[in-house]
């Protein structure tokens, strides 16, 4: 079906044919080509963090990613069942070279994923990803004789320690948490996060409700945490009479909340909320992308602080971070990044953040949402067609709404004064994405549809 190699990773879907979908070689070739990039970047052994989500496919591709790493004479830290932020987190912990996480992130069950991390923890950058490219298409690969294969290494209780690493940041108040005697539904999709998040929960003495929670890969809902895969969570709320619920995606780099009365604290406002508790301690730059909400600029405003935006992606966000010197980050997708902790995207951090935030303000979840400047967002697709020249299209709306503010670094965004749409190609999936954020749903919406229109009479 499909293949994507971008700054995101090596991203497909299980079986069929080689360099069509994602197949076993291409695992050992992708899985060689990073080890052969790490092999001219660094002297001496190297270690490799492995760690997967637990995708129906992800022992398979995990198997096949550790031994072709012995094989290159790399040494392997499996952590075995785990997440995107832990494997991050583990990589400088365990003064390894680099990381590679086996998720496809939000994608459906059919999609499997390499995520390449430096010794940093963080996403390879776009040189770096060029290289892996090249090496993987040029089948360049020195493997290793048999006296110098690398071994592997099992690390369980890699988790246990990216919670307790969690629970020592400073600006997390651990003691009045232990105190609130919150309940909380979490629905951890069926993959790694149900066992992430209630664990760090149960340390903090709150009572958890486990939905979707066995970790088995057999997702039961679209594994994006958006609201209209969320109803199941947002009744429980209700029905457990919990304090709020939590969603968070296969690899826990996303969070989502659910409010005391079932309904959406909205994806775009975790990153907003998380934001708000950090910039009253800590003041200081912040920064998202570009298709996140306006409301982290109002936030960081109101605090008398700056915020840039930059392109979709990570390692997009985390070099404007490192540029700014920002105190905090992320994407609107639910993703918070907090360099205290590590430059990456976790969904652990962001509860601790947020939790803290709702013992100090002492509201409920529903209230904090209403201190929060309104906006509405309508987030749209358009499945790429053979032939579609995306650059033109988007050069040719340029031209159309050149009066307004447009911006270019990653796409087409225009901001208009009371709305924005960004309209880009995906990193993850062969579509293109229609962002649109306005200060209604309907106008969003129609927004997102109008522009869906002309993109489509542009083709």
């Amino acid at each position: 079906m499909t293949l994507i190699k971008s700054i995101s990773g090596i991203r497909g879907t299980i079986g069929g044919s080689s360099e069509v979908n994602l197949t076993p070689l291409d695992v050992v070739r992708f899985t060689s080509a990073y080890a052969q990039w790490l092999t001219q970047t660094h002297k001496g052994k190297l270690t490799v963090v492995t760690g997967r989500d637990a995708r129906i496919s992800g022992a398979m591709v995990h198997s096949l990613v550790n031994q072709t790493l012995v094989g290159m004479g790399v040494n392997v830290i499996d952590l075995g069942l785990s997440t995107t932020p832990t494997v991050a987190l583990l990589v400088p912990m365990e003064k390894a070279q680099g990381g590679i996480v086996l998720t496809a992130s939000h994608n459906p069950k059919q999609w499997n994923a390499l995520k390449l991390l430096n010794q940093d923890g963080e996403f390879i950058d776009a040189k770096a990803g060029e290289q892996v490219l090249n090496y993987a298409a040029k089948e360049e690969f020195t493997y290793a004789e048999v006296d110098h294969l690398g071994h592997i290494k099992p690390l369980s209780n890699a988790i246990e320690m990216h919670i307790a690493d969690c629970l020592e940041l400073k600006l997390v108040q651990t003691e009045q948490i232990l105190q609130s005697n919150f309940k909380v539904v979490v629905d951890g999709v069926n993959s790694s996060g149900g066992i992430a998040i209630p664990a760090l929960l149960e340390k903090l003495g709150i009572e958890v409700v486990e939905l979707y929670c066995e970790p088995n890969g057999e997702f039961p809902h679209n594994p994006e945490p958006l609201k209209e895969h969320l109803k199941d969570l947002c009744n429980a709320v209700v029905e457990h009479q919990a304090d709020f619920g939590i969603a968070v995606d296969p690899d826990v780099d996303r969070l989502v909340f659910v409010d005391e009365k079932g309904e959406l604290f909205g994806e775009e406002y975790t990153l907003v909320a998380c934001a708000d508790y950090i910039l009253g301690k800590t003041p200081g730059a912040t920064v998202s992308n570009l298709s996140s909400t306006r409301a982290l600029a109002d936030v960081a405003k109101l605090h008398g602080q700056h915020y840039t935006a930059s392109a979709v992606g990570e390692v997009n966000v985390v070099t404007e971070m490192k540029k700014t010197k920002a105190v905090v980050g992320g994407e609107g997708n639910g993703g918070v990044i907090y360099p205290d902790s590590h430059y990456g995207r976790d969904a652990l951090v962001g509860v601790v953040l947020f939790l803290s935030l709702l013992v100090e303000r002492k509201v409920s979840v529903s209230k904090l949402r209403a201190s929060y400047p309104d906006y509405y967002m309508s987030k749209n697709k358009i499945n790429l067609q053979q032939g579609m020249d995306v650059d033109g299209i988007l050069k040719t709306l340029e031209g159309i709404y050149s009066d307004e503010k447009n911006t270019t670094v990653d796409g087409l965004k225009i901001d208009f004064e009371k709305a924005w749409v960004h309209l880009r190609k995906s990193n993850t999936e062969p579509i293109i994405r229609i962002y649109t954020e306005a200060q209604s749903q309907q106008a969003a919406d129609q927004l997102a549809a109008q522009f869906a229109k002309e993109i489509q009479a542009l083709f």
